[in-house]
């Protein structure tokens, strides 16, 4: 499977590592619709203003498309447009696959509110400097699991991969669901799989789909 990545940055460079054949595209070797034509699939880790910039070109390469990219607004079209295009992509905020499990724990930690009057929840999510967006999508996923009110306390400090903290609150008790990142390269070995699953399971819709549901149908959860 011939795989071109866009942009080799903190995690793009742990799918390089992990796979050195890959075709590497940045802003000192730009994709064309000639170059994209050589790839089975296109793996993405730019920065979201620069990937959304990208788009109109991913969908004329007519190519399947793994992106990892964050801080934007996906067009309002995009998955009508991929679904005319016969064209299959994933996207994650987090493509670590234990995040799939947490998940799950959040989904259920919700239900908690049916048991108590007087509760409270927060989410806290500490990253590197460099990262922009804030709150992080992973945290924006952990309120959209929760589907409750939720403040989220983001931090930007150092070269923290990435912590996320979702807690439950009332005045006898709490409880906390964590997921840290010790490593980049669970995000490059996730992106990868999603790009193998991708290829070779016909199952999988046209359209955009979101790792997650793809995750929890391979794991049943």
């Amino acid at each position: 499977m011939k795989i071109a990545l866009l942009g080799n940055g903190k995690t793009g460079q742990y799918v390089q590592s992990i796979n050195p054949s890959v075709f590497v595209f940045n802003s000192s070797n730009q994709p064309t619709l000639e170059s994209l034509a050589k790839v089975d699939i296109i793996i993405s880790f730019l920065p979201g203003d620069i990937f959304q910039s990208y788009i109109p070109l991913l969908i004329k390469s007519k190519k399947p498309v793994v992106t990892g990219s964050t801080g934007f607004d996906w067009p309002s079209d995009i998955d009508k447009t991929l679904k005319e295009n016969n064209l299959k992509w994933i996207y994650a905020s987090n493509f670590s696959v234990g995040i799939n499990i947490v998940k799950t724990m959040i989904e259920t930690l919700s239900k908690a509110s049916e048991l108590f009057e007087d509760y409270s929840f927060s989410i806290k999510e500490i990253h590197h400097t460099k990262k922009i967006d804030a709150p992080s999508g992973t945290a924006i996923s952990f309120q959209k699991w929760l589907d409750k009110p939720v403040q989220i306390n983001s931090k930007r400090t150092g070269d923290i991969i990435g912590e996320h903290q979702l807690t439950f609150s009332t005045k006898e008790e709490s409880i906390s669901i964590n997921h840290t990142a010790h490593d980049r390269s669970l995000f490059a070995k996730g992106a990868l799989w999603a790009s193998k699953i991708l290829v070779e399971d016909s199952s999988i819709p046209y359209g955009l789909n979101n790792f997650n549901q793809i995750v929890s149908k391979h794991l049943n959860i």
